[in-house]
């Protein structure tokens, strides 16, 4: 290559960039790595990697700036390299601040960011312009092209700056060849066709003699006789390798697991193939299973390697694995590939520790650019010396008659064993799809680990009943002590058919146990009894402060605003659960932008609701920045009076694990796996879900478990557990809204409606769609009777109503019922925040909390409860504090025991051994998905679902959560006056410059019925007097705080749409023209929730009450009712910026629907209640209409200084004239006597 300035510095900083991606992506493979193996201190690496990171960018800013200036750089060039530049620091200066952030706790979300840091750095070490281009090879045969490789230049190109040297430069590479062309994509060009082994070195020309500079010893050149001066540093035509070393490699391939399902029947037949040099070898075929255990030693003896030993030692060649699937028909099919190092052993060292015998270890099998699984194995490379083989460590002979002459893993590096037992429950099977047009009618499950193994009992119907009648069964397996190495487990179904043929149905691997391991109970939870003194004072402590913090908080709501209280009484009867949902979310927003810094936008607790707009641009932007009074006085002690809920902004499962305290689910599958893009399409492959658990410990057990009461030996760790007959439940679901639906009609709405769907049942509420809403407010509640097992699975859809043709599904949303059920959260009913018989708060659980809290404490084995006097209950030696006093519906108080009960609940994760989390009264948000749209979201819905067992008493009424209806009001605004209106035009006469002065005002949403004043004719001043009354009629719903519009789109429309837009009132103070359109001159917009106190005096009204809003107080005239005040217009410049162009004197009032009707006023100045005529200067009359008025005040009003002047001094002139004319006169009269 010849010695260009531009292209070698651009690879320059291209080879720093990768050398940084490199570290980057060892260093996070060695954190990952220490994750998985649960080794010590990953945070210590992560904070090297992150110092390796910011020392890297700054060396490639501290490079780039010396480059970025050199010639031969196009703009292209310069204004990249300042964007690499600008994003390196950037990066730099992140991981020093996230360094200082890593902790333990912290390790894995800072992974995720240096993750993010990887993607970037690889985005920015792609050049979009190569300048140099790559390396080709291609194997040749008759003539065609039949593989190739393609090397990166940057890979091999040469620098003195060991950073900027390609990473494969002056080195021998493995290079793997695959196939040109079409045939190279999909499965079929995965398959590797050659390896070659390589020396490849890329630089300038005057760099050339350093074109050897990497080989390693031992090679050494045929010197080409030289022809002329010129040429001393030609590159060898050949090279020889006269240093050789004789070797053994060891495979030990023990056991893979996770691998690609390459068989219809959703299994392979895996083996693998090693690859070593020019050597190769196969491990045995194991049939059916996608989780083999080989446990297989391949020897590859006398593999001759050439080099220096020590280099050999240090950088061995790599080990190449494939796994196949073995097909009776037909040549194997490849599943993946994975690559390996060896752990190199010279002759003259010792086989021991540390290094030997080689630890096993997993390695990632790719296929393409998915994953594949993992293979456990282990590598070593033991050096043949002059002794020869026998020096080397000896080998077992086969131990296993049976498997023939197979060599096992040695012991030394296979895993320690011991006994463990294996519990199952079997639960039941649902869902299961036909097997070759058959359905299944008799099925069994078996499960296997390690070879050992256990069968269910066969279901003899499954139709009728498809739950197992044998619960618990257990086999004992010899397992690895190492949990991590721990061999999977696998869970087959098959069905019984005639003449007892068994077809396999479906399959699934458990591939990690570790969930699954008993652990027995800590000692501090068995100390209960002699810690109950301290855990009670504590408790103690804890209860009475909850108590007092609610009695202080009432206090300082009386404090703060006197009318509280008695608004607490007029407005209990006003609310619903409405009141009490828009009080949860306004409470979660708040918790959420108090922790704003920390919490991700996906895990806010409520996310596209309708009230967004009220809860994040006008509570939190304003009311929270300001922290004034108005509004935010307003909400503020609604809040402590209204009892709140649990909104999910997720589905419960993804809360509470799935409900998989007790009882899993594990979906069986069957049928070939897809590649690459379509892993998407593997629930395609399920064909049903098996439920049940796994229970796995080392024996023997200690007697202290089984010696407790009541131990069931037939039923082993799964004490407790209820039983599996069918039972016939109530189910109760509450349909809240949905948020952002998928358009379904052409106008780029819907009209949704809901399905509910559970087992042959079906609810259609198709009559009540809801018309052109993308976010409909559906507030519907079904009753269904169900059977579990068999209809267990609750499907919630939601259908786009159309007049013509079938409706068409926008998405749906699948429960399972059945988990819910029987989880130990109890998921049945959610419980409440408080406890009340009356009201919008009613408890609507059949059991009252004491009852709940006996029930619990007696399948738990808990201790109590012991109720005491003085508002003390004790459970499992805590004692918790609450109200013992409750008030019913003629507000008579009475004593009851159930809010002591009910705190207990509440705190139920705190009681040792049986305790867990409840799950509270809630809205959960799932979301709808598609089925012919497989991962898109088509929209979310809230909702809940309450369960109620028919054998129990039968639960109330179902809680009313129709939508609510917006209340009729009437707002009436006043424009009594303008001031300060800038005027527009010039009179044609005297240049004066006036405005012919109007307001306009309309309610946003309906522009259509905007009302205008009179017109103020020619203001000089800018001043104008209007006296004009604005009536608006609007439908408002007080809770959302919306304005609620119902009209056509059009005229071809079926049905009305309603919208649900701010309560904003927009007013406009216009110049009216004659012959031409009218000029704007200003506009205010109030939001009638919260704007600005209205100024007393025109003076004091500034543009600051736009600029400053958020500073200021607010009010708000569902409030205040009657405001009356001064408020600027204004306007932007030519430079975007606001300007006052005027001032208005308004007053608001308003007034409900049946207010309105009392006193009835008529728009503008007219009847009933008519305003008085405003008294305007008689210049705002036209000119030619009396043009001698407006002339005596043009010139009067602008010269009248000058007039008196001239008068003055006319009438002075006149006095001297008369001096001057009779003084002649009067001085012959003196000089004569007369």
């Amino acid at each position: 290559m010849s010695s260009g300035t531009r292209l070698y510095p651009t690879f320059l900083c291209v080879e720093l960039r990768l050398f940084v991606v490199s570290a980057q992506e060892e260093g996070l493979n060695d954190v990952q790595e220490i994750i998985k193996t649960e080794k010590a201190f990953p945070e210590r690496r992560l904070r090297g990697v992150l110092e390796e990171l910011s020392t890297g960018c700054s060396r490639f800013v501290t490079l780039a700036n010396k480059d970025v200036s050199q010639a031969g750089r196009t703009k292209l060039d310069r204004e990249r390299l300042k964007s690499c530049m600008r994003e390196m620091d950037s990066m730099g200066q992140q991981a020093k601040q996230i360094r200082m952030q890593v902790k333990k706790n912290t390790v894995k979300d800072k992974l995720k960011l240096v993750n993010n840091f990887l993607q970037r750095l690889r985005f920015l070490a792609d050049e979009p312009q190569h300048s140099i281009p790559d390396v080709f090879i291609w194997m040749m045969s008759n003539g065609k092209r039949i593989a190739y490789a393609r090397i990166p230049s940057k890979d091999i190109l040469y620098s003195i700056v060991d950073e900027e040297m390609g990473k494969d430069c002056g080195k021998v590479k493995a290079v793997f060849l695959r196939l040109p062309g079409k045939k190279g994509f999909g499965p079929a060009g995965w398959t590797v066709q050659a390896k070659l082994e390589m020396y490849l070195w890329l630089g300038l020309n005057k760099q050339r003699k350093d074109f050897l500079s990497g080989l390693p010893n031992g090679f050494e050149e045929i010197k080409a006789a030289r022809s002329g001066p010129g040429l001393q540093s030609v590159p060898p035509l050949t090279l020889v390798y006269n240093m050789k070393q004789v070797f053994q490699l060891r495979a030990h391939m023990y056991q893979a697991r996770s691998l690609f399902a390459a068989d219809s029947s959703g299994l392979s037949d895996p083996f693998a193939r090693v690859f070593f040099s020019t050597h190769s070898q196969v491990t045995e075929v194991l049939s059916e299973t996608l989780c083999p255990t080989w446990d297989q030693l391949l020897v590859f003896d006398d593999v001759e390697l050439f080099g220096e030993a020590s280099e050999l030692r240090d950088d061995p060649p790599i080990i190449v694995v494939e796994i196949y699937d073995q097909d009776t028909v037909g040549k194997a099919e490849f599943i993946g590939r994975t690559f390996a190092k060896p752990i190199t052993k010279m002759c003259d060292e010792h086989y021991g520790p540390p290094r030997f015998p080689p630890q096993l270890e997993y390695y990632q099998i790719y296929r393409g650019n998915s994953t594949a699984g993992d293979l456990l194995a282990a590598f070593e490379l033991l050096q043949i010396g002059q002794a020869g083989r026998a020096d080397l460590p000896p080998i077992e002979g086969p131990t296993d008659s049976e498997r023939g002459p197979i060599l096992p893993v040695p012991l030394g590096i296979r895993p320690v064993l011991s006994r463990y037992r294996i519990e199952v429950l079997f639960w039941g099977l649902r869902d299961l799809k036909r097997i070759n047009l058959a359905q299944v009618d008799r099925p069994r499950v078996d499960i296997e680990c390690a070879g050992r193994g256990v069968q269910s009992a066969l279901i003899q119907n499954y139709k009728k009943n498809p739950n197992f009648s044998t619960l618990v069964k257990w086999f004992e397996v010899d397992l690895p002590e190492n949990e991590l190495l721990h061999p999977p487990l696998n869970i087959r179904v098959v069905d019984c058919r005639a003449f007892g043929r068994y077809i396999l149905v479906g399959s699934h691997a458990v591939t990690s146990l570790r969930r699954f391991i008993y652990s027995p109970p800590n000692k501090a939870s068995n100390n209960w009894a002699t810690a109950g003194t301290n855990v009670q004072l504590k408790e103690t402590v804890i209860g009475d402060h909850k108590y007092n913090d609610k009695d202080k908080t009432k206090k300082k709501k009386k404090k703060k605003k006197g009318e509280v209280e008695e608004e607490e009484e007029t407005d209990e009867s006003m609310l619903d659960w409405w009141s009490k949902y828009f009080a949860s979310i306004e409470t979660l927003m708040e918790v959420c932008h108090s922790v704003l810094f920390y919490i991700k936008p996906d895990d806010l607790p409520v996310k596209g609701t309708k009230t967004k707009e009220k809860s994040k641009d006008k509570k939190s932007s304003k009311d929270k920045k300001k922290g004034q009074t108005g509004d935010g006085s307003e909400k503020r002690p609604v809040k402590p009076k209204v009892d709140e809920l649990m909104v999910y902004n997720k589905e419960l499962e993804s809360e509470y694990g799935n409900f998989e305290d007790w009882l899993h689910t594990f979906n069986l599958y069957r049928g070939k796996a897809g590649d690459d893009d379509e892993t998407a399409l593997d629930d395609d492959r399920i064909v049903g879900r098996f439920k049940g658990s796994l229970c796995m410990y080392k024996l023997p057990l200690s007697e202290e478990f089984t010696k407790e009461a009541g131990f069931d030996p037939n039923m082993g760790m799964f004490q407790s557990i209820p039983h599996n007959d069918p039972i016939n439940v109530l189910v109760r679901v509450y349909v809240v809204r949905a948020t952002d639906l998928h358009p379904a009609d052409i106008n780029g709405k819907a009209d949704p409606y809901v399905v509910i769907k559970l087992g042959k049942s079906e609810v259609k509420d198709k009559e009540n769609y809801i018309s052109k809403q993308l976010n409909p407010v559906f507030g519907k509640s079904f009753d269904i009777e169900a059977t579990f097992p068999m209809e267990s699975m609750l499907t919630v859809s939601v259908y786009d109503w159309d007049l013509v043709g079938t409706d068409d599904l926008i998405g749906e949303t699948k429960i399972d019922l059945e988990n819910r059920f029987y989880s130990k959260h109890r998921a049945t009913c959610g419980i409440a925040s408080n406890y009340s018989v009356h009201g919008y708060n009613v408890w609507r659980d059949p059991m009252k909390p004491g009852q709940i809290l006996a029930k619990l404490c007696k399948e738990g084995k808990v201790d109590g409860p012991h109720y005491g006097p003085g508002g003390k209950v004790k459970v499992a030696n805590r004692i918790f504090l609450g109200a013992t006093e409750i008030e019913d519906e003629n507000g008579l108080r009475k004593q009851t025991e159930e809010h002591l009960a009910l705190t207990v609940l509440k705190h139920w994760e705190e009681i040792p051994r049986a305790g867990c989390r409840l799950i509270p009264e809630h809205v959960e948000t799932r979301p709808l998905l598609n089925p012919d749209k497989p991962g898109i979201e088509q929209g979310r819905i809230e909702m809940w679902v309450d369960m109620f067992p028919m054998d129990m008493p039968a639960p109330g009424p179902a809680i009313d959560i129709s939508p609510r209806k917006p209340k009729r009001y009437e707002l009436r605004v006043i424009i009594w006056n303008t001031d300060e209106v800038i005027l527009e035009d010039d009179d044609y006469f005297t240049g004066e410059k006036s405005s012919d002065i109007f307001v306009r005002g309309w309610l946003k949403g309906q522009q259509e019925d905007k009302q205008d004043t009179d017109v103020h004719y020619h203001s000089l001043t800018g001043e104008g007097n209007f006296n004009w009354r604005f009536v608006f009629p609007f439908d408002y719903l007080m809770a959302e705080e919306k304005i609620v519009i119902s009209k056509k789109e059009s005229m071809f429309s079926w049905d009305e749409t309603e919208y649900k837009i701010p309560a904003r009132l927009t007013l406009q103070v216009w110049d009216a023209d004659h012959f031409s359109a009218d000029d704007f001159l200003g506009a205010i917009e109030l939001d009638l929730n919260r704007f600005p106190r209205g100024a007393k005096t025109a003076k004091q009204c500034s543009i600051d009450m736009i600029r400053n809003e958020q500073e200021l107080p607010t009010i708000s005239i569902f409030k205040q009712k009657r405001v009356k005040g001064w408020w600027p217009f204004v306007a932007r410049d030519e430079n975007d910026e606001m300007e006052l162009t005027g001032k208005v004197e308004a007053e608001l009032h308003l007034l409900t629907a049946e207010e309105a009707e009392k006193s009835p006023v008529g728009l503008g100045r007219n009847e009933p209640d008519p305003l008085e005529k405003p008294n305007r200067p008689d210049t705002s009359l036209m000119w030619f209409l009396s043009p001698l008025k407006s002339i005596r005040y043009f010139i009067w009003h602008n010269y009248r200084w000058l007039i008196l002047k001239v008068l003055g001094l006319l009438l002075l002139l006149l006095m001297l004239g008369l001096f001057l004319y009779s003084i002649p006169g009067y001085l012959v009269k003196k000089m004569l006597g007369a």
